[in-house]
């Protein structure tokens, strides 16, 4: 289908915004949704011409009367507290993100959106695979167990209101414009102090896409994708972390010497079997375009020259 209007909830975090972006881009009209006093607000009106909803993640149930329009194609549902951090942990916070995910479906339905586009995580694979052991879960693992949760009762929902629900599966998103304590993310700027890393052995199979990649996946999905299929979305060839670590450090300084196998790995591996990794080419035609270390180098590129990272005391 030809999307002309969409509705983005979060649009204000890292993969909302650049979601926004390549919607505007194509000359498709946004309408986003982002919590009150969000600093991006202002930016994204003026560079992309986007329509700002401020709207916090408690009121979505009534998104409708906030959003006049009744011909929006697709609603893509980002927002969500507590993705990163401490909050993972939070019990309270992640149920409330259930019943405001619920929220956002119905409201979908008001505003006579057809196409609910939810933002899933590799996070739900891993923490459904830990439960089949006997090992004790950390506290973090309410994160994944919520979007579990979110996923199955907003697509049951989206079927009862007729509502085309299109689950996407987000594996590593990284590039500019991340804040997050995320893995690569957090171990790129610590080497670029000149901070030692350490790592577990990184065995385990891993997978990142560049963040303008990940933007263009979730609008060929909103655009193309296939009712309950699952979309995932990631480099269509995940490696093992420890090959990804030693590239990514290869970005900034060859030499530097990493501490992989300095801690242990205490999660769950992944055989990526659990996806259909070909299903959004297959449906859509989409691939990704950037190379893993190319988006490195441009992620440094950024984090050298962005105003959020001026304190950092980086080395060539």
């Amino acid at each position: 289908m030809s999307v002309k209007k969409a509705i983005v909830t979060g649009a204000s975090g890292f993969i909302g915004n650049a979601v926004c972006a390549e919607l505007a881009a194509r000359g498709i009209e946004v309408i986003a949704a982002v919590r009150r006093g969000s600093e991006r607000s202002a930016k994204m009106e003026s560079e992309f011409g986007i329509r700002i909803v401020e709207s916090d993640l408690s009121e979505f149930g009534s998104l409708d009367e906030r959003i006049p329009d009744r011909d929006a194609d697709v609603l893509f549902h980002f927002a969500w507290t507590g993705s990163a951090g401490a909050l993972r942990g939070d019990g309270a916070t992640q149920l409330d993100n259930v019943r405001y995910t619920l929220d956002t479906v119905k409201a979908c339905r008001k505003l006579n959106c057809g196409r609910f586009v939810f933002a899933s995580s590799v996070m739900e694979y891993e923490t459904a695979a830990l439960m089949k052991t006997e090992a004790e879960p950390g506290i973090g693992t309410l994160y994944g167990s919520a979007k579990i949760a979110a996923n199955y009762m907003a697509r049951a929902t989206a079927a009862h209101l007729g509502v085309t629900y299109l689950p996407a599966v987000i594996s590593n998103v990284y590039g500019p414009g991340e804040d997050s304590p995320r893995l690569l993310n957090t171990a790129l700027r610590k080497l670029l102090r000149g901070e030692h890393c350490s790592f577990s052995p990184g065995n385990q199979l891993y997978d990142f896409i560049y963040i303008t990649d990940a933007a263009k996946a979730f609008v060929a999905i909103g655009e193309k994708g296939r009712a309950n299929r699952t979309y995932y979305i990631g480099s269509l060839n995940p490696k093992p972390l420890k090959e990804l670590l030693l590239d990514m450090r290869n970005q900034v300084n060859p030499s530097i010497r990493l501490g992989i196998g300095e801690l242990p790995f205490t999660g769950v591996s992944l055989t990526y079997q659990e996806f259909d990794i070909y299903a959004l080419r297959d449906d859509t035609g989409f691939t990704p375009e950037v190379r893993f270390a190319d988006g490195i180098q441009k992620t440094i590129q950024w984090l050298k020259e962005a105003e959020s990272c001026r304190d950092f005391s980086f080395r060539n």
